[in-house]
């Protein structure tokens, strides 16, 4: 579940929504689920500690703390941030769409530019002279034409990216807190993209960046995106898992050719090899996508909301039955899991999350879910 479309929600809604996405054990994908299920994050966050007993905790799983809640709140506004739901105007068009996207995000600098058509840019981090040269040209280019240039904010191709556009418009999506600066160096470059344009982050506020936080930062940098460009990647890449969240998001992927004897070529070679568009220009890049003023089209607005069967915890009861019998400590595909035990999707996703709030089972990359004990 995600919101289509903006729409207005109540300060109390908006602070639950925090609180909620916060809390211990609940990702995107668990938010999405129990708003569904609970039509607010009141109503869900009142429900968790019933959730996971059932799920199968030895204690009641305890809601993050309104006054923690308001802490992180009034320190990103004391430093002149801001946080951002899904529901909001100003959230990422395009980041709306994808399946369960960040219910909130922190935001340091100018939120305007969230709004314009996004290009993502992203590559090695030891970048060649002429690759990180040429990254740079290519997103001025691009930033000619009205595109925001979206980036991790990363050595080498994402450096060249930030700093050519920095004043015309760029996105550095980090992956720790939104006022964590990494690396250290670009301390000079975070700044000048606070004053002139924009930062964002899943993250809690302070939280350093750790490993498994980059794949979610290259999420959003594919999922805010019409396009992800690749410049320089080596066989074993950070940069082809945002390419890979591009094409599962049904976006473009674009790479620039490299010299075969170059490593730093492999992973780009490899993409165009599989069918990605090549680029020499930033003509390539514009030539596939939809023009600038389809791009500037907010997204279609429902009609009515959708009207979804209560689902009963009888039912929900029976599916968490049939998901840990079939469950191992070997992660399994979601939708097999399903399948296998002829549990409706909707069902199976509010048995999976009682599963989780209780600790017994774990969601991992890839859409998979393994038995934890």
């Amino acid at each position: 579940m995600s919101f289509s479309s903006p729409r207005l929600i109540e300060p109390a809604e908006r602070g639950a929504w925090l609180r909620l996405i916060r809390t211990k054990r609940i990702g995107p994908h668990s938010f999405w689920s129990l708003l569904e299920r609970f039509d607010s994050a009141v109503e869900a966050l009142a429900a968790l500690p019933d959730l996971s007993m059932r799920g199968g905790a030895k204690n009641p799983l305890t809601p993050f703390s309104s006054e923690l809640a308001e802490q992180e709140y009034r320190q990103l506004r004391a430093l002149g941030g801001s946080l951002l739901t899904a529901a909001d105007t100003v959230y990422p068009p395009l980041l709306r769409q994808i399946n369960d996207p960040p219910p909130v995000l922190s935001v340091m600098g100018n939120t305007d530019q969230l709004a314009r058509p996004a290009i993502a840019m992203v590559g090695a981090r030891n970048a060649s002279t002429n690759g990180a040269r040429f990254a740079g040209k290519l997103a001025e280019g691009l930033a000619a034409e009205n595109f925001s240039i979206v980036s991790g904010l990363a050595r080498g191709i994402d450096a060249a990216v930030h700093a050519s556009t920095v004043k015309t418009g760029t996105v550095a999506v980090v992956a720790g807190g939104v006022d964590i600066i990494y690396p250290r160096e670009h301390g000079d470059l975070y700044r000048a993209i606070v004053e002139h344009s924009v930062v964002i982050a899943e993250m809690p506020l302070g939280m350093q960046p750790t490993a498994r936080h980059f794949p979610h930062r290259n999420r959003i940098i594919a999922g805010m995106s019409a396009a992800t460009v690749v410049v320089e990647a080596a066989h074993r890449s950070g940069s082809l898992i945002t390419a890979r969240y591009a094409a599962d998001f049904s976006r473009e992927v674009c790479a620039v050719p490299g010299n075969p004897l170059d490593p730093r070529a492999e992973g780009t070679n490899q993409l165009l090899k599989d069918g990605a568009t090549l680029v020499c220009e930033a003509q390539d890049i514009l030539d596939c996508l939809p023009s600038i003023d389809e791009l500037h089209e907010p997204a279609p607005q429902q009609s009515q909301p959708r009207t979804l069967t209560k689902l009963s915890d009888d039912d929900v009861r029976k599916a968490r039955d049939a998901l840990l019998k079939v469950l191992s400590p070997t992660p399994c595909a979601i939708d097999e899991l399903y399948r296998e035990c002829q549990v409706p999707a909707r069902l199976g996703a509010a048995a999976l999350v009682e599963l989780e709030l209780g600790g017994i089972v774990e969601r991992t990359a890839g859409n998979m879910v393994c038995r934890l004990i």
